[in-house]
């Protein structure tokens, strides 16, 4: 798994969030505050899109009116690190 962070204003995080899902392999995304404390941790599945994402952007535009700065960690899945599954 590989892990990212940005540093966001409260008016681009639910730009950056979206910019992230729409990216796909992402396992989960982690909102922080300035000072590093989590303030919420989003499980992302796979195959999230459209009006299944809907309640995720809400939760974000909540969290972005709380505050004026955050750190976005992105969890990601490396594809070369996914096995398939074998063949019966």
């Amino acid at each position: 798994m590989t892990k990212k962070e940005f540093k966001v204003s409260g008016e681009e995080l639910l730009k950056k969030i979206r910019e992230i899902i729409n990216e796909g392999n992402v396992r989960k995304i982690i909102i922080k505050t300035d000072k590093g404390e989590k303030f919420v941790e989003l499980p992302v599945t796979i195959g999230v899109i459209g009006a299944l994402a809907a309640p995720i952007f809400v939760i974000v535009g909540a969290i972005a009116a709380l505050a004026s700065k955050f750190t976005v960690e992105v969890v990601k899945v490396d594809k070369k690190a996914v096995k398939k599954a074998p063949k019966k």
